[in-house]
């Protein structure tokens, strides 16, 4: 690492760094991530799609790539932030450096920055545009100027299948259910769960009408996670011709699309939630669960309506975490349940979701 390079936030604030990865310039809304571990599914998570992501562990790289830990066929985030980029991974699965797999998939990483320094600022303004690049910072920060805002990006169609595609159950297991997946930004760990619970599942685009949908006879509808404002009207009619007629499972912008279509109001967060230590009760036990996260909108609780209520909240802002209806076979939530990274205790979310389709 011998290239200096910096990162440009769009209120002026610049840190220095060096150039690893691909010595190429990348803008996006810059965001921070606290999960100690998990950098190889961070990257390839279609969540992050149009993001700079700054994780706030600050030895990055230390465990290597390897060929199991991806979430989707390619790295999605628009740069890496890092305080410390380790050369030298030790893993016996590892199978490729950090920088190299940048440096393949043409994504530029900055190393060597003070990443406690950038989340106190984003705490403390909020999420902004931000480029890494090798110019002056004057003439970085004038030509993001003039680039397209993140909210304002349709990113679910830049991450979503271009083609209908079959998982099957896991080998030796005779499928139970069928399920349709709208993709809108899908994490494989999803369907590796659901294949491990004898689903054989369907994945289909996020602009797959629902008379498409219902045309494949599945016994349940999962609505993914993916990246953006979930403001999207022709996913929004493809929901709201799909509620009532097959049990529903939404996560993260599954969740937040839910709750349009039942009158919800959805907001953007100052930071949003990335981490995989977020503190969620559930209402109606009252037990509180550790969850992953990756998101930076929400749904107003009290705004919606037609029998939806709130069913989690987060124990660190208020904030809605779960939605369930309280006659129709559908709930959401906002966390991962599939984690990776992040802890297992919400797993279970399958098995309602499974018991649903099951009823």
């Amino acid at each position: 690492m011998t290239k200096k390079a910096i990162l440009v936030l769009e209120d002026g604030s610049v840190y220095e760094g060096y150039s690893f990865g691909a010595d190429a310039s990348a803008y996006g809304e810059v965001v921070f991530n606290t999960s100690m571990t998990g950098y190889q599914e961070m990257l390839t998570d279609p969540s992050y799609a149009g993001q700079i992501v700054v994780p706030t562990y600050p030895i990055i790289g230390n465990y290597g790539i390897n060929a199991e830990d991806f979430e989707s066929n390619r790295i999605q985030v628009a740069g890496f932030v890092v305080r410390e980029e380790c050369p030298f991974p030790s893993h016996w699965h590892s199978s490729s450096t950090l920088h190299d797999y940048l440096l393949s998939s043409g994504i530029p990483g900055l190393a060597a920055v003070d990443t406690r320094a950038i989340t106190r600022r984003l705490r403390s303004a909020g999420v902004m545009m931000g480029m890494i690049t090798r110019e002056p910072p004057d003439e970085a920060l004038e030509r993001l100027s003039e680039l397209p805002r993140y909210d304002d990006i349709d990113f679910v169609r830049q991450v979503t299948t271009d083609s209908v595609y079959s998982w099957d159950a896991s080998p030796g297991e005779d499928p139970l259910y069928h399920i349709v997946v709208v993709d809108c930004g899908l994490k494989i760990s999803i369907l590796r769960i659901l294949s491990k619970m004898g689903c054989a599942l369907t994945v289909v685009p996020s602009t797959t009408s629902a008379e498409k949908i219902l045309a494949l006879k599945p016994d349940g509808i999962l609505l993914s996670p993916g990246p953006g404002d979930p403001a999207l009207p022709y996913l929004e009619e493809t929901v709201r011709n799909l509620v009532g007629r097959n049990p529903i499972m939404g996560i993260c912008l599954g969740h937040q699309l839910l709750g349009r279509v039942f009158g919800g109001r959805t907001y953007k967060l100052k930071f949003g939630h990335r981490g995989a230590n977020h503190p969620v009760r559930d209402l109606e036990t009252g037990r509180v669960h550790i969850t992953a996260q990756n998101h930076g909108y929400a749904v107003d609780g009290d705004s919606v309506k037609g029998g939806l209520e709130v069913s989690h909240i987060n124990l660190n802002d208020g904030t809605v975490e779960g939605l369930r209806h309280r006659e129709l076979p559908l709930f959401s939530i906002q966390y991962h349940s599939e984690a990776s990274p992040g802890p297992t205790d919400t797993v279970n979310s399958f098995e309602r979701f499974i018991e649903m389709v099951k009823g």
